[in-house]
């Protein structure tokens, strides 16, 4: 990676800092962070990481930063650009290895009164029912290829009319669960992984969370959303498991050999990219929304034995009156249109660890919430809360319609298990009141609490700034993790 020389940063509100444009940078860079969270990003190469994004070909706009912003392939995990759909690029590192990796939201009739006789009951039977942990899969639904290619064009379309969920889930996932795809973009060996994969939550922060509303700062929203204070909620968090880290895996040696063959001069080799214009891009999009697709059917999923373990630990009525409040992308490359300048211009906006967050009005938004915005789904970590809030015109004026996605790590994956390993992390969270139910004792070490941002503090920031509204807070009961 190459540095630039005379990096600047500087302050321009509370909540705003802009990385100065040097060299041959085509833009500057906005970070959204208080005093505090910018300190702890001194010295991290993920600032860096924001200027190299602003080098590249067409991008419009600032390349910008949330507040839970680190260090990841490429772009950094936070990362979010827009590129003109004539002059600019896709790159593969803007959106991550794990294609769609996204959070969805149920919200049940339940009190947390009464969960909690039988919380463990539930927490067990959830981790029976939905596999996890690293090359997790289901032994009772192994797809053929014809029909994976299905699930791949289909997303959760596929999944409603196989059984799993309604026609009423379609209306609360972003996109309506489903982009235009090419399953035929897609490599063989991608699609085998990715066969026996589908309703699996997979290892690192993934994870299926029982919560309850404990806080709400918007009534009218929150009703509206069905989260009412003490109302028990279901968090899934995953994404298109082995099959789209193939996908990735596969296109990032196709965009080193578009850069070259575009004459594209790169600041680090992991933002290789193609012209949108090219054939190299149009293949790589065709399979990114593919596995995109096969992300929305795995939540889907993961929702029907969700609410088959509340059926089972509770009742039949209790589990059809849980309902999907609404589902997101963290790491996705979409085209839309935006107001630039003055003037509707349509770009490819890359979001890597970053939410679309529409305002009020929008017309890509259900009807069910047009009135007050996209619902926008934060999780923290597992031992804290996580937040819901939705989408304001702030964020589509300023941020392409994007917000913060999460808490942020502080820690390695390394280093969070150094530090965990004199303890005993499971019993430290069943202490608080939190059942955590796992594969394997490393992934709960490698997910201690202080190896993320206080996720209280991010969204602070994006309320603050306006890209975001605090709508409720959500305390963990109950985490499956891989």
């Amino acid at each position: 990676m190459r540095p630039v020389p005379s990096l600047q940063v500087k302050r321009i509100d509370s909540h705003r800092w802009r990385v100065e444009r040097t060299g041959r940078m085509r833009t500057h860079g906005l970070i959204f962070a208080d005093a505090e969270l910018m300190h702890d990003l001194e010295g991290d190469q993920c600032i860096q990481q924001v200027v190299n994004v602003a080098h590249l070909p067409g991008i419009v706009g600032p390349s910008i930063a949330m507040p839970d912003i680190h260090w990841g392939y490429g772009f950094p995990i936070g990362g979010v650009a827009a590129f003109d759909e004539t002059d600019g690029v896709v790159s593969p590192g803007g959106v991550g290895y794990d294609i769609n990796c996204g959070v969805r939201l149920l919200s049940t009739p339940l009190t947390i009164g009464e969960l909690r006789p039988k919380l463990s009951l539930l927490a067990d039977d959830l981790y029976r029912n939905i596999p996890s942990g690293v090359g997790s899969s289901r032994s009772d639904l192994k797809l053929s290829r014809t029909e994976l290619d299905r699930v791949l064009e289909r997303g959760a379309e596929w999944a409603v009319d196989q059984g799993f969920g309604t026609a009423e889930d379609l209306e609360c996932i972003e996109a309506g669960g489903r982009l235009d795809s090419d399953p035929d973009c897609v490599s063989n060996r991608a699609k085998e992984r990715g066969r026996n994969q589908v309703g699996t939550v997979g290892s690192g922060n993934h994870f299926v969370e029982v919560g309850y509303v404990d806080e709400v700062y918007q009534s009218d929203a929150a009703a509206r959303l069905g989260l009412s204070p003490g109302s028990v909620t279901v968090f899934i968090h995953s994404g298109s498991r082995g099959l789209g880290y193939q996908v990735c895996d596969d296109y990032l040696d196709t965009m080193v050999q578009a850069a070259a063959k575009y004459d594209i001069e790169l600041p680090d080799k992991q933002l290789c990219c193609a012209p949108l214009s090219s054939k190299e891009a149009r293949m790589y999009l065709g399979a990114m929304n593919a596995a995109a697709n096969y992300a929305f059917a795995n939540r889907q999923l993961m929702s029907h034995y969700a609410r088959r373990s509340i059926a089972t630990v509770f009742s039949p009525h209790i589990a059809g009156q849980t309902e999907l409040v609404y589902d997101v992308a963290h790491n996705i490359a979409k085209f839309e249109t935006h107001l630039i300048e003055g003037r509707p211009r349509r770009v490819c906006v890359h979001r890597k660890g970053a939410t679309r967050a529409f305002p009020p009005g929008h017309s890509e938004l259900t009807e069910r919430y047009r009135d007050i915005g996209q619902p926008v789904l934060i999780p923290g970590d597992m031992g804290r809360y996580s937040f819901v809030l939705t989408g304001t015109e702030g964020a589509y004026s300023e941020t392409f319609g994007s917000t913060c996605h999460g808490a942020g790590r502080r820690m390695s994956r390394h280093h969070a298990k150094k530090v965990a390993r004199p303890r005993n992390v499971r019993k430290e969270l069943e202490r608080q009141g939190i059942l955590i139910r796992a594969a394997s004792r490393r992934t709960v070490d490698e997910e201690i609490p202080e190896a993320y941002k206080d996720v209280a503090k991010v969204v602070n920031v994006v309320n603050g700034a306006g890209i975001g509204r605090k709508v409720a807070r959500l305390r963990p009961v109950a985490v499956v993790k891989g």
